[in-house]
Formats: structure tokens, C-alpha cells, sequence
């Protein structure tokens, strides 16, 4: 299969990119690539919204980008931050038009939220589901372009490069597309492409305990990083302070930020409202401090979660507000108005990625990357609430632009069928699972919150041990999914503790108790 445009994730960031660059280019074929249904994203997840600075009287740009800097600790990139936040008017506009909903007050104006870290009211949201919402008004726009096609449940296995390839006479590495995966039939083809987007969501199953689907598993970044592209902050790993504590573990259900700018408080099982002992914000302390504040106390007290107290907020109101959380708790018979919801920390967002400039490119030639999957230089050591949609947009439209303004040329290669002579089909999904399993253990335990030097070297021994099982498993079998994201996430899962070890300060979400002086 040939396309103009291969895009790797039917998130936000891949098909806002698709959208424009298909409307723009009749003419030009946009191939989209998706491992599960074509709506299952970390997108379709994002409880709070999106960032924008729309009322000019009590808010600025300015206030904006300065909340961005501190959340970011001293590591954002300056420029970056003013350039995503001063366009994030325009591209609410697109979204507007493209047919999303956002709520309004009684005046008719946007109805905005407040959260952690924020220093205004600058949160646009469609109730607690406003990912959802994005994503069902892209991928009905999507389906109006002809020259769109969206390949649900197909599973980009690897980036073709310049080392599939024989007789490229270049010293940099250029991305020719990407050997896909149909999983309903087992089928291994190439897509060639002039130009490949990965805009694959984040990395939250590499712990197992985390607020994102049972698809984020870090594909992109670890297709990336085996191309050789320059891969930058993945120490940066977001843990949202409020998932619904489940005591069987696995993906959480996230109680959004928002939540506690409304005015929840957080409480320890005696009840004492704890917050105010680690930071003046409270509650409405940035992440990072919120969730190393929630793991000190489970420390303390070795119980399994705190709480979170709505008991004594407007409950219909609340329940106008959180309509999603309100009737989730429900069915874990917890009854707001009487209950409190046991909450616990779980991976949420990565910060850092695969590496880009302001256009998305990556260090790939033909290659771009987009959304979480991406370090853009914007949350620096510590994402700013509801600053990941707008980022996606922002940088969606600036890799459209970027196209828009520079023709590439048509790839002449000849990309060599996937090989997989002498391999078998694998009897061993146990020792998939088992290892799974083992991954997500080592680094909830060894690469959590809190980390250590002693902690992370033996994490780099036990990870090794699962690497070169699954390496030899790998060499043998035929492909199947779960065995490819195994792979993905084990790199991903190096990359994070190499590069832990690497950081000699504590950042934003980073705390690692051998830096402290």
C-alpha cells in the first residue's frame, strides 16, 4: 500500500493532522493506522478539557504561559509554551466548526473550569467526558473526506528505515513508512509513505496502575527509539493523584483534577484533610506535589489509598458539573453525598518523548511526531492541567502547516517484504503475560513516584532478565499483538530508568531521593 500521508493513531494529534491536510489536499491520500476501534484513544479518556485563555478581562496569555513555566520547573522551552498557548483561540475556533460541543453558562459564555496549577478559570469542557467529545466530532469529520482512509484494528509493528532497505546511499536516517499488522487475519504488509506522522498516545500500561487505556503501551516512542530517533525526558512520567482506588489494579478509573477545583478536599482514613500540610495551594498544588504528598502519607500509614471528601460540595451542581464520575461511583456503590471515594496515584502522562522542533519533526528525516507520544520542549519537567489537548492541536497544525508549506518529494525505494521465514506460531502466550506482568511490577515498585539510585540499577537487572526472554520469544514466533506491545513497552520501560539515572536534580515529577542535597 502507497499514501501521501501515513498517520500511526486515530487520537487527537493524528486526526486533527489528517483532517486539515486532507481538506486541504483533495488530491492526496491520508492513510490512518489504529490498533483497536477507531474512536479508542488516550483522547477519548481526558476527563477535564482543553487550556485556553478566552476571557481577556481576568485572564491573559501571559497568566497562562507563567502557570505552564512553574508546573515545568525550569525545563519548558520558553518559546514553545508562548507559541502553543497564544494559539490556542484559533484552535478551539477550528475545533467549533468542525461540530464539537463545549458547555456554556446561563450568559451563553463557555462555561470555565479551573485546576490544579491554574491561576485563572481558562478550562473549555464538555461535562467530565471532553476528550470524548473531541474525538467523536473529528472522527465524523474524518469519515466526510474521501481521501481518508482509517484502518481500525491494525498494528504498526515497525517504522521502515534506511536498514530494511538495500543500496540507500545516505548517512541519515530516513523513514519510509512502517510494516503494519492486520490483526484480524495476521497479515503483515507495508504501507510506503512520503511522510509518516506518530501520533500514538502514551505509555501509562508500562505500570499497570494507570488512568490511560489498555492500548497505551508506548508503541511509537519504542518504534522510534529502535529507529535510532533522539528520545529526551521520558523521567518525566506523569502520575495523576486521583485514580479510583480498585484492589485488583490494572487501568484506573480517573476522578479529573477538576474535581478538586470545585472544591473536594483530600483526607487520610482518620479523616485529617492533609494537603495544606505540603504546600499552601493545598489541593490545588500541581500534580507532582499532589501525588508525592498522597504517596508520603501511604508511606507514613502503609494503607493502600486515601480519600477524596466531595460530601460537603453542591451535590446538584456537582452532579451537572461530573455527570461520568458521579454515576461511576455509583456503580462501586460509593454515594457522594455520603461517601468518600478512594482515590490512589496512578501513571497518567509522559512528559517527555520522542524529540521534536516547532514543526513536529523529528530527527528522522520524513518523520513527525505529534501528541503524547512527543517531547515538544511545552510541560518541561511537569504538565499543566488540561495543556495536553491543546498541545496536540497546537502542534497538529503546525506539522499541517509545515507540509502545507513544503512539498516532499516521492520516496523511489523498494521496501522488501516483512520476513518472518523459520518462525512459528507461539504456544507461549503464558510467558507473555508472566512477563507483562513481572514489567508492570518492577516499575510501579522499583520507578514509582519516589525513586533511588539502588532502586533503579536493580530495576536495569530484572528488566534485562525479561528483555532477553522476550527477545528470543520474539525471534521465533509469528507476530501477534501482544507480543509487540510486551516488546515496546520493555523499551520503553529502559528508556525511562536510563534516563532517571541520568538526572542529577529533582525536576517537576521527578523526585529522586539520592538528588536531594
Amino acid at each position: 500500500m502507497t499514501t501521501d500521508y501515513l498517520v500511526i493513531g486515530s487520537g487527537i494529534a493524528g486526526l486533527t493532522f489528517s483532517v486539515k491536510i486532507a481538506e486541504k489536499y483533495p488530491d492526496r491520500t491520508v492513510v490512518v493506522v489504529t490498533k483497536a476501534n477507531e474512536d479508542e484513544s488516550n483522547t477519548k479518556y481526558a476527563q477535564g478539557g482543553v487550556a485556553i485563555v478566552l476571557n481577556k478581562e481576568e485572564d491573559s496569555f501571559k497568566k497562562h504561559i507563567n502557570d505552564t513555566l512553574i508546573a515545568g520547573d525550569g525545563l519548558c522551552d520558553k518559546d514553545i509554551v508562548e507559541l502553543v498557548v497564544k494559539e490556542g483561540p484559533d484552535r478551539l475556533e477550528e475545533l467549533l466548526l468542525w461540530g464539537a460541543n463545549f458547555d456554556v453558562n446561563d450568559s451563553g459564555k463557555f462555561d470555565l473550569g479551573k485546576e490544579g496549577g491554574h491561576s485563572e478559570y481558562r478550562i473549555v469542557h464538555h461535562k467530565d467526558i471532553t476528550g470524548f467529545e473531541i474525538e467523536r466530532a473529528l472522527l465524523s469529520k474524518a469519515h466526510q473526506l474521501p481521501n481518508i482512509s482509517i484502518l481500525p484494528h491494525h498494528f504498526a509493528i515497525d517504522l521502515v528505515t534506511n536498514h530494511h532497505i538495500k543500496d540507500v546511499q545516505s548517512d541519515k536516517i530516513s523513514c519510509f513508512g512502517a510494516y503494519v499488522l492486520n490483526q484480524k487475519n495476521g497479515e503483515i504488509f507495508t504501507i510506503k509513505s512520503n511522510n509518516t506522522l506518530l501520533a500514538s498516545g502514551g505509555i501509562g500500561c508500562v505500570y499497570g496502575h494507570t488512568t490511560n487505556p489498555i492500548i497505551a503501551t508506548g508503541d511509537g516512542i519504542a518504534m522510534a527509539y529502535r529507529a535510532k530517533a533522539h528520545i529526551k525526558d521520558m523521567e518525566f512520567v506523569q502520575f495523576h493523584p486521583t485514580a479510583l482506588y480498585e484492589a485488583k489494579g490494572e487501568s484506573s478509573f480517573l476522578i479529573s483534577e477538576a474535581v478538586r477545583g470545585f472544591g473536594a478536599y483530600l483526607r487520610n482514613k482518620n479523616g485529617y484533610r492533609f494537603m495544606p500540610d505540603y504546600d499552601d495551594r493545598a489541593e490545588l498544588a500541581s500534580r507532582d506535589i499532589v501525588s508525592q504528598s498522597i504517596d508520603s502519607e501511604l508511606k507514613k500509614s502503609g494503607e493502600s489509598h486515601v480519600f477524596l471528601d466531595c460530601t460537603h460540595l453542591d451535590m446538584e451542581a456537582f452532579i451537572d458539573h461530573f455527570p461520568n464520575i458521579y454515576n461511576k461511583c455509583l456503580e462501586h456503590h460509593i454515594d457522594l453525598n455520603t461517601d468518600w471515594i478512594p482515590v490512589v496515584p496512578a501513571s497518567h502522562y509522559l512528559c517527555g518523548g520522542i524529540d521534536v522542533d516547532k514543526n513536529g519533526k523529528t530527527t528522522i528525516n520524513n518523520l513527525f511526531a505529534c501528541g503524547e507520544c512527543s517531547r515538544t520542549g511545552l510541560h518541561g519537567a511537569n504538565r499543566l492541567a488540561s495543556n495536553s489537548l491543546l498541545e496536540a492541536l497546537v502542534f497538529a497544525h503546525n506539522i499541517f502547516k509545515y507540509h502545507a508549506e513544503n512539498q516532499s518529494k516521492a520516496l523511489e525505494v523498494a521496501i522488501p517484504d516483512w520476513n518472518d521465514e523459520g518462525t512459528v506460531i507461539t504456544q507461549e502466550h503464558i510467558l507473555i503475560q508472566h512477563n507483562l506482568k513481572q514489567l508492570q511490577a518492577l516499575m510501579r515498585d522499583y520507578v514509582g513516584i519516589v525513586r533511588s539510585n539502588k532502586r533503579l540499577k536493580r530495576a536495569i537487572k530484572h528488566l534485562d532478565l525479561i528483555y532477553e526472554e522476550v527477545e528470543d520469544l520474539y525471534r521465533e514466533s509469528k507476530i501477534t499483538t501482544s507480543l509487540c506491545e510486551l516488546r515496546n513497552m520493555i523499551n520503553v520501560a529502559h528508556l525511562i530508568i536510563r534516563q532517571s539515572l541520568d538526572r542529577k536534580e529533582n525536576k517537576g515529577g521527578y523526585f529522586n531521593i539520592d538528588n536531594v542535597k
